[in-house]
């Protein structure tokens, strides 16, 4: 390419130096500016692994992004990153310039698309964000979380890969599927439930699924981060005495499960005849009951030094301990009780 741009170069020179340089200017100034004829719709340009320069400028082409072929192939020569150039695929929107077009493909600027997931969302949750993300419908994505194989090393008792998504930010291209944004979170899961994470599992005789179950019930208990080892504690604690979870959130998702949660956790709820209810059976619920994040993986593993068994809601985002029925009864009373009364009285 260089010789051809050379030898071009010196036909213009034979015209006369003055020509040759204003011919050169004005080289430099078309690739330099942005194609007027690029539609304002924007247009994606898929670059393969392997492409040539004279490849991608054909395509750049076709697309509508560069005017000529030629103009490209010089803009990559003029750049020297013509041996840069990334695959992937690129979203142009406005109209660029051929220079503009080299250097984000040679960075490997590449269209993705961002998909958050908060921490403890359950795979219903999450397959709903994904459908209003335009990403797949909510059914594909259920399916594809039903790949318990993905994990079964972890959990060989796994059913679905409810606790095994790890909840993220993921930055997907656009051809992207839901197994590919699965199949990714569940990577994300195991680079942060690493070696050190299990061996410290082992350590309190937990495996990955009673760890993962224990972590995503403290997740759905708070929403306060500098609390998750308190509610760890009293978790560990009633565990360790035998003392049933007692856990809202538990009975929410066994309602959840059978399509019988309506916003309200009522009397009649709490005696829901599901292992997921911790009113009614001991020891941990039979599974992750959401995906719980990294600070609680780790909570759940490290409790903080306390001896409570209670906690009640401030209805602030926070929680009142106690470490008898007695205190907590108080606490239930002020937080709950007159909280309440206070709030139907305007005050």
């Amino acid at each position: 390419m260089l010789r051809w741009f050379l030898l071009a170069f010196v036909g213009l020179a034979a015209i006369g130096a003055g020509a040759a340089a204003l011919a050169w200017q004005e080289l430099l100034a078309r690739v330099e500016a942005p194609h007027p004829g690029m539609e304002d719709t924007g247009v994606f340009v898929d670059v393969e692994p392997g492409d040539s320069v004279a490849a991608i400028a054909s395509r750049l082409v076709a697309a509508g992004v560069v005017a000529e072929e030629w103009l490209f192939r010089f803009a990559a020569w003029r750049s020297g990153r013509d041996r840069e150039l990334q695959a992937g695929e690129y979203l142009f929107e406005v109209p660029v310039s051929p220079l503009d077009v080299v250097g984000r493909m040679a960075d490997g600027r590449v269209h993705l698309r961002p998909v958050t997931f908060p921490e403890g969302l359950t795979l219903a949750e999450m397959a709903g964000i994904v459908e209003a993300k335009g990403l797949g419908s909510a059914e594909a994505f259920v399916l594809a979380a039903s790949r318990a194989a993905l994990v079964a090393d972890l959990d060989p008792d796994a059913s679905d890969l409810e606790g095994y998504l790890f909840p993220e930010t993921y930055s997907l291209p656009r051809h992207a599927t839901v197994d590919d944004l699965v199949a990714a979170m569940v990577a994300q899961f195991r680079v942060v439930f690493d070696a050190d994470l299990r061996a410290r599992a082992a350590e309190r005789g937990l495996g990955v699924r009673e760890t993962v179950t224990l972590a995503s019930v403290i997740q759905r208990e708070t929403g306060s981060g500098a609390e998750l080892a308190l509610v760890s504690a009293v978790f560990n604690n009633r565990l360790r005495i035998g003392m049933p979870l007692q856990s809202d959130p538990t009975v929410i998702y066994a309602l959840e499960r059978i399509g019988q949660y309506d916003g309200n956790l009522t009397r009649r709820n709490m005696q829901v005849d599901s292992p997921y209810n911790t009113y009614r059976y001991g020891g941990l619920p039979p599974g992750p009951i959401a995906a719980p994040g990294r600070d609680v993986l780790h909570a759940a593993l490290e409790p903080a030094d306390a001896t409570y068994l209670y906690f009640v809601s401030r209805n602030d985002g926070t929680h009142a301990f106690a470490n008898t029925l007695r205190e907590h009864n108080r606490n239930v009373r002020e937080f709950q009780v007159e909280y309440f009364r206070r709030r139907r009285a305007g005050r």
